[in-house]
């Protein structure tokens, strides 16, 4: 007799036994699917971190371009602002005001290293913005020139700010006809500069003129003023100075009611809206 068996009929083992095959089959096709389109741990990642990091580093870099731009500017007047923008630390800001403080100026490269002691790559990055007094370029090529000539050497003088013409001050690189007068009038409000550093407080005038106006004019002869007391004076009084409007006395007025007699000027910065940056150009006019 013929046995006519299926081969396509599988008893319940061989069916159990297949069905657990298949089972295999499709979990490695998936684990296989999942570890293939798995990254490699840490590489693609450091990748993509190191290009939108250089993305960050490109748009910094822009960004700080774009938010400031050097110019030339004379050493010897940097301001906390402009130092700490250069990169200059506190300590070296403080040692070339201290340098200043005694009516010394720096005239070349070399000697603001010597004085703020910055490091050699901060010079080599600023130093070619630094802008000498022009009198100081005109004195060392006016020497060089006599010495070869043997002929006596002209002195380039110093004038007094306080006392030059608008038609002076337009003469200096920078300065057109209303600077000018705006720094006769403010000369005028203030009754007089008593420091160089109050030529930076005239509205609408660049650091990098006032550098200008500052190499060929500073205060010799600063007025004789009479200070305010600053523990009696009236918000009248104390508004009559430049820097002072009527509500920043009442400020001070009130200030003074609430806590008491001001034991020190710097404690005026205490007071709400006081300008900190000025302390030093009010604290001229005032006394306790």
């Amino acid at each position: 007799m013929i046995n006519n068996k299926s081969h396509f009929k599988f008893n319940k083992q061989e069916r159990s036994g297949i069905f657990f095959l298949f089972l295999v089959i499709v979990g490695l096709q998936v684990a296989f699917y999942f570890v293939k389109a798995k990254p490699v741990r840490g590489e693609s990642q450091f990748s993509l971190d190191e290009v939108a990091q250089a993305k960050l580093d490109s748009l910094k870099s822009t960004a700080h371009e774009d938010s400031y731009v050097i110019y030339p500017f004379n050493p010897n007047y940097i301001s906390d602002e402009k130092g700490y923008t250069l990169g200059l630390s506190t300590e070296e800001l403080d040692r070339l005001f201290a340098f200043r403080k005694k009516g010394q100026f720096v005239n070349s490269v070399e000697a603001f290293q010597e004085v703020t002691q910055i490091s050699d790559s901060l010079l080599k990055a600023i130093a070619p913005y630094f802008k000498f007094p022009q009198w100081k370029e005109w004195e060392t090529s006016s020497t060089k020139k006599n010495e070869s000539n043997n002929a006596p050497k002209e002195i380039f003088t110093i004038k007094d700010l306080n006392v030059a013409s608008a038609e002076d001050l337009k003469k200096i690189n920078g300065i057109g006809e209303t600077l000018s007068a705006r720094i006769v009038k403010f000369r005028d409000k203030l009754g007089g500069f008593l420091v160089n550093e109050q030529l930076y407080d005239v509205y609408g005038l660049a650091p990098e003129v006032v550098d200008n106006v500052l190499g060929q004019y500073k205060v010799l002869q600063p007025p004789t003023i009479q200070k305010i007391p600053i523990n009696t004076a009236t918000v009248n009084q104390l508004a009559q100075l430049v820097y002072i409007d009527y509500s920043l006395a009442k400020q001070i007025v009130q200030y003074r009611e609430e806590n008491g007699d001001f034991a020190s000027l710097d404690e005026l910065t205490n007071v709400t809206s006081f300008p900190k940056e000025r302390i030093d150009r009010i604290k001229l006019y005032l006394a306790l």
